[in-house]
């Protein structure tokens, strides 16, 4: 019996580059003092629509402000109905339930994910910024009456560089 190729290799080069970025981007989130966590829309030619770090950090910080909700909304604002449900949400971690319901609500069809939300439950632990959710984004997507096409976890070991260290050092 052969294996599975691995998640990765259902993308082009320019959608891994696409994935790839978020990660970069995540980087800078944590730089600037936020959880590292980004998100981009790109249309069905690769152009990015929206993107997006996180900016949910306490005190300051709104925490319904993840990066998913914010790169989806931005994308919603610019584009029809018609043109979402043909774009691609792109994040270095996989949506949490919030920010899934975003990426429904808004219409995007398709969302590509790096870091699962099980891989980031054993980087953050139980940190008090982080209470995430058991539910995968997939379980989200399947209750609702429009199908949100998923694919992730790929390039989780890259995708859980910006997270080493980071929920360790937070108070």
């Amino acid at each position: 019996m052969k294996a599975d190729p691995a998640p990765e290799t259902q993308l082009s080069a320019e959608e891994l580059a696409l994935l790839r970025m978020t990660i970069a981007m995540s980087e800078e989130s944590k730089a600037r003092g936020r959880h590292p966590f980004a998100a981009l829309v790109a249309d069905e030619h690769g152009q990015i629509v929206a993107r997006a770090g996180n900016n949910s950090m306490p005190p300051e910080g709104d925490p319904t402000q993840h990066a998913e909700l914010v790169a989806a909304a931005a994308a919603a604002r610019k584009l029809t109905p018609e043109q979402l449900q043909r774009c691609t949400l792109y994040t270095s971690a996989e949506p949490c339930c919030m920010c899934a319901g975003a990426v429904y609500w808004t219409g995007i069809g398709r969302v590509v994910y790096a870091l699962s939300e099980h891989a980031l439950l054993g980087l953050t632990g139980d940190h008090e910024e982080n209470p995430t959710f058991s539910l995968p984004c997939r379980e989200v997507f399947a209750r609702g009456q429009r199908q949100v096409k998923v694919l992730g976890p790929m390039l989780e070991d890259e995708a859980a560089v910006p997270h080493l260290g980071f929920w360790k050092t937070q108070p």
